[in-house]
């Protein structure tokens, strides 16, 4: 693989002078300019990126941790950030924590040692980052997504899974439904816990009761929503209408209430959160709480290389807010 040296050995000219043409950084004639690029061209010469960051000390690489899934709505906002990263010129790193502690931490100080320029967390995981990996990286700046509650110092974008679970509901009740339940994702994850306590908020300010077997604790997957839905419809009195906290398990909601030979909305109304794209190819389309996934993504990054630019900045903590998509499923 030829070198910047064998570049300026072939065209007669020193090192920098290859560099000044490479980065267009100094005033070069055009002769010696043409001469240059026709080594470059002759030898087949790309400039060593690794060498440039190493100089600079900027990699121009977001690195961005993420719990994978099943669930659509991870990979729509990681298609947002990638979107984002390449308008701005930056690389984007993913690396996958698959819900283990030890892979978490592995894949962060991966990221953290190959020098990326900022971090973006999306993780589901209970148990935080590693607070002895972060401390021997102390100036790499850190965007938590949805993470919360973090004792950080990390600028953190979330949204408002309190209000969105309040909303949801209260649609069900503006509709005329009364036997209401909710199936709720695992309660050690703040979204899961704020979007049921909406629906119960909704569900007092109603006067309206919750019986035993209406609020269904899930794992926020397609399977979640089939086993509540299952679990529901033995019950006694079944819920004439749900709130799934998220669109995965509204889809497998779907997909159980068919299995029983039922239909949405006629047998059971359903109202989904997150809007991912696949709720409106839905049949009926689901009834959702919309969350700008895409600007979650691009915020996120801006955020970052916001906090890249000025590292002694305070805090940060932006919370979008969620939005009533209206379809058939109600």
């Amino acid at each position: 693989m030829a070198t910047m040296k064998d570049v300026a050995r072939l065209a007669c000219v020193s090192t920098s002078t290859v560099s000044h043409v490479i980065n267009n950084d100094r005033f070069v004639s055009e002769a010696i300019r043409a001469r240059v690029e026709a080594a470059i061209k002759t030898l087949n010469y790309a400039p060593s990126a690794l060498a440039r960051s190493l100089k600079m000390r900027q990699t121009h690489t977001i690195g961005m941790l993420i719990t994978a899934s099943s669930n659509p709505f991870y990979s729509e906002v990681v298609r947002g950030v990638e979107r984002s990263c390449f308008e701005r010129g930056y690389s984007l790193v993913l690396c996958n924590t698959e819900g283990d502690e030890q892979r978490m931490n592995r894949n962060l100080e991966t990221l953290l040692q190959k020098r990326v320029d900022g971090l973006l967390l999306l993780c589901t995981e209970t148990h935080l980052p590693s607070q002895e990996i972060i401390q021997r990286y102390p100036t790499i700046p850190t965007v938590m997504m949805d993470w919360s509650p973090f004792d950080g110092g990390s600028d953190l974008i979330e949204d408002n899974s309190l209000l969105g679970g309040d909303i949801a509901t209260q649609h069900l009740i503006d509709k005329g439904f009364k036997r209401i339940a909710c199936i709720t994702g695992p309660l050690d994850k703040t979204p899961a816990r704020l979007r049921l306590e909406g629906y119960r908020t909704a569900m007092t300010r109603a006067g309206l009761t919750v019986p035993p077997g209406y609020e269904y604790v899930a794992n926020f997957e397609f399977s979640g929503g089939v086993a509540a839905i299952e679990s529901m419809l033995a019950l006694d009195d079944p819920p004439q209408a749900v709130f799934c906290g998220n669109d995965a398990m509204a889809l497998g909601a779907y997909q159980a209430l068919w299995q029983a030979g039922l239909s949405v909305p006629n047998d059971m109304a359903l109202v989904g959160y997150d809007d991912i794209e696949l709720a409106r190819y839905m049949t009926p389309p689901l009834t959702t709480v919309h969350q700008p996934k895409d600007e979650l993504g691009a915020l996120a990054v801006q955020v970052l290389i916001q906090r890249m630019a000025q590292p002694d900045r305070e805090q940060q903590r932006l919370q979008a807010t969620p939005e009533l998509v209206i379809r058939g499923s109600c």
